[in-house]
């Protein structure tokens, strides 16, 4: 049971690891909807491959789709991604303070 926890939580980790992956979920505002129109727009890619990275994420669980006439739009499905990035961010911050620190040591040798 506990492997299958951990197995399910690899599958969304999978999803956020791409860079443009996580630019979308950046770009997508809690409550807030696009259109993949609207992220091409924003982000500067092309719609196909925006449209392929929108359904790993979907698939994933991670946003939700809403179809609309033509246009498809887009939200999160799970707001708190957003601290999950927020945490990685500090985790990224700590390291880079820790190198300067060993840096600034080499430097003053």
């Amino acid at each position: 049971m506990k492997k299958e926890l951990f197995l399910l939580r690899a599958q969304v980790a999978k999803a956020l690891a791409h860079p443009l992956r996580l630019e979308i979920i950046e770009a997508l505002q809690p409550g807030e909807e696009k259109c993949v129109c609207d992220l091409v727009a924003e982000l500067g890619y092309a719609q196909p491959v925006i449209s392929k990275h929108l359904a790993v994420l979907k698939n994933s669980g991670l946003i939700s789709a809403r179809r609309e006439g033509t246009k498809t739009f887009y939200k999160l499905q799970t707001p708190c991604v957003k601290e999950f990035l927020a945490c990685i961010d500090g985790i990224l911050k700590q390291e880079l303070e820790a190198r300067q620190k060993e840096l600034s040591k080499l430097i003053s040798l």
